[in-house]
């Protein structure tokens, strides 16, 4: 059983339930790896966030580069939105729609001699969900969901955008 919930102006969250193997009912949700503020049940995001799991989001309505962006999120004791897993990606694709920058850019690295994915944390990208073809990091990119059909893709950073915070 799935329901939905409005929080926010531009903001659905939606949560399911059902059962598991021994026939208890159990609610799906997605626990985060990073910058996990343990929100106890209960308590709520502040006006204009969204709550999905532990953490809260923030979606922005008016345009910044990335720069910008991270420091707009960083002001309101939060950083660029870091996507750790699908159920997390689904959240901000049914959410979040449109051409946002979340926490993810081209950093070099001297041991590759190469640009690679780093989130805002420092730690290396894991799970994808790119636009294929469009997810090859170079000097000045960052990364942007959700474009095509909820997907990633990249843009320099000097575009304005709107952004996802998390915190």
């Amino acid at each position: 059983m799935s329901s939905e919930l409005e929080t926010a102006p531009h903001f659905r969250v939606k949560y399911s339930s059902g059962a598991n193997e021994n026939g208890e009912k159990e609610k799906s949700e997605v626990k985060t790896q990073h910058q996990e503020v343990n929100l106890p049940e209960g308590v709520m995001c502040p006006i204009d966030w969204a709550k999905f799991g532990r953490s809260c989001y923030f979606k922005s309505t008016e345009r910044k580069i990335w720069s910008e962006s991270r420091t707009d999120c960083q002001s309101r004791g939060a950083d660029l939105v870091i996507i750790n897993n699908k159920e997390e990606q689904e959240f901000i694709e049914l959410n979040m729609r449109g051409d946002s920058w979340i926490g993810l850019t081209a950093s070099y690295k001297r041991e590759t001699g190469k640009h690679e994915w780093e989130w805002v944390d420092g730690s290396p990208l894991t799970e994808a969900f790119w636009v294929p073809g469009r997810q090859d990091p170079d000097h000045g990119f960052s990364a942007v969901c959700c474009e095509i059909k909820g997907k990633w893709t990249r843009s320099q950073s000097s575009v304005s955008k709107t952004w996802i915070c998390e915190k």
